[in-house]
């Protein structure tokens, strides 16, 4: 049996630097947030892409363009949807409702939206 050849090249992040560096960005915007897409977009099913928000900075209610999760790589987060409302911090993934909802920054949070759409 011969080795396994693989084409394709691999293309790797490290999500603990993008984090710190889309909170440094966040912090110096007025808007307190910053987001970097890290793979997907365009003519892609799936999207990544890591946010970040300053403490007490929140991302207005919205509804999701498919099913999403929101992975916590730093900081503490509240996600609101109508009456429901789950506190979530480093290392927790959460799965977004498909309703409207919104994203409230506890302390200084960064996570990785991914969107499959």
């Amino acid at each position: 049996m011969g080795a396994v050849v693989h084409t394709h090249s691999m293309d790797k992040k490290s999500l603990t630097a993008l984090a710190r560096q889309q909170l440094k960005l966040a912090g110096g915007t007025s808007s307190g947030r910053s987001s970097q897409t890290v793979y997907g977009g365009h003519r892609r099913s799936l999207r990544q892409t890591v946010v970040a928000l300053a403490a007490g900075q929140k991302m207005a209610e919205h509804e999701s363009p498919g099913e999403a999760t929101l992975f916590i790589l730093s900081g503490k987060l509240n996600l609101v949807a109508g009456e429901d409302s789950w506190k979530g911090s480093t290392g927790d993934l959460l799965v977004l409702p498909t309703d409207r909802h919104s994203v409230e920054a506890i302390e200084d949070v960064a996570f990785l939206l991914t969107v499959a759409m």
